[in-house]
């Protein structure tokens, strides 16, 4: 694996303990997976940023590191809100050391800027080299935009927010972006909501595990875009989807089709998921809400007060500028809370049922929450939290 003059002095340790001990993290996977090189990266997305998951353990080994980040670098999204934290419910003894957390990633220059959809808040543009590691937001950098990331471990994502740099294997390499299937989508999909995307992705990452799929027959907007990869990285290993004439690579690349299987899938298969059952409590944006989804969110409350707990999850920046909506929903009972989500916050430990509008939450919220989970269009959630 080839190092410039540079990236040997930081191997040997001219640059200091914690930087020599990153350049080897990052040298060590270059070597597992058979890059010649580093390459730079345009940003870093830091996973393993809630105290839920990383523990007393992995608090220590934040502590024990001292260097800045030398790229822009963010979280995913932490155990609580940092500004409501209170309101939402969360034992002070775990609010301590999940702010014992933030304080190790911000004095390692990481902004604080909790979520899993970073793109909202910076811009990413296609062909850029990333080190993004929660999985909604590769799959999306990769797809949607077309930049170039791996979907990265905590400790790497952050070792390349600190080196500024990244082993260039898999997905930076663009031999390896090439489509594995072809589904094809049987369905009228004309009508179909950021929840049956949801309920596709459920569905197609079963099926494709981590081959990189590419989907014909549908038209889905951003957001709808967002949906699908996002379960199908739950459900599957999907970093990367193509969609026929709507994604980047789809549209500026003539991929040979030819001799790959084709799955169909049939309205019935995406239909069975909607099932209806009682819940107990309601959550949307996983992964966090677009500014478009907190406007819809805002109508459909409008004049309506909640009668079931409403939990809306999104980034503060998204927040922050679009207050009008903000405002209306919290005024219906809801409340919106950034910086955290129903997966990663022990929260929504609290409910045995949960009903949410996405695939992506319907396949983790029953293992991290201990709780059943509901699939349902972003009217139905707001119907049941409002009946």
């Amino acid at each position: 694996m080839y190092l410039d003059p540079e990236e040997e002095e930081i191997l040997a340790g001219e640059k200091g303990e914690t930087r020599q001990k990153m350049m080897e993290l990052l040298v060590a996977l270059g070597k597992v997976f058979g890059a010649d090189r580093l390459v730079g990266i345009k940003s870093a997305q830091v996973s393993g940023a809630s105290y839920k998951t990383i523990g007393e353990y992995g608090l220590a080994w934040l502590s024990s590191l001292d260097t800045r980040a030398v790229v822009p670098a963010v979280l995913n999204p932490i155990g609580m809100p940092r500004r409501r934290w209170q309101e939402m419910g969360i034992n002070p003894d775990f609010a301590a050391k999940q702010q014992a957390v933030i304080a190790a990633y911000e004095r390692l220059g990481v902004n604080l800027e909790c979520t899993c959809t970073p793109y909202y808040l910076h811009k990413t543009s296609f062909g850029d080299h990333l080190a993004w590691s929660e999985s909604s937001a590769v799959s999306y950098a990769n797809s949607v935009i077309g930049a170039r990331t791996n979907r990265e471990g905590g400790p790497s994502a952050l070792a390349a927010a600190l080196i500024g740099k990244t082993p260039c294997y898999g997905l930076h390499l663009e031999k390896n972006r090439r489509p594995h299937v072809i589904i094809e989508v049987k369905s009228d999909e004309k009508d179909w909501s950021i929840a049956h995307y949801g309920a596709l992705g459920y569905h197609a990452g079963k099926l494709v595990g981590n081959k990189i799929p590419y989907f014909r027959g549908i038209k889905p907007d951003p957001d709808q875009l967002k949906a699908l990869g996002a379960a199908m990285a739950a459900t599957g290993a999907v970093a990367l989807y193509h969609v026929d004439n709507i994604t980047p690579e789809a549209k500026k690349i003539r991929f040979n089709l030819s001799g790959l299987e084709v799955i169909s899938v049939e309205p019935a298969e995406i239909n069975r998921l909607f099932t209806e059952i009682h819940v107990d409590a309601v959550a949307v944006g996983c992964p966090h809400c677009s500014p478009e989804e907190l406007i819809k969110i805002a109508e459909l409350l409008k004049g309506k007060t909640v009668t079931k707990p409403l939990y809306v999850f999104a980034a503060q920046g998204v927040i922050d500028k679009n207050v009008p909506a903000f405002s209306i929903i919290e005024r219906s009972g809801a409340r919106i809370f950034a910086d955290t989500c129903m997966v990663v916050s022990p929260a929504m430990e609290q409910y045995s049922a949960i009903m949410v509008n996405s695939g992506k939450a319907l396949a983790y919220v029953p293992n991290m929450c201990g709780a059943v989970a509901r699939i349902g269009t972003i009217e139905e959630c707001v119907a049941v939290a409002t009946s």
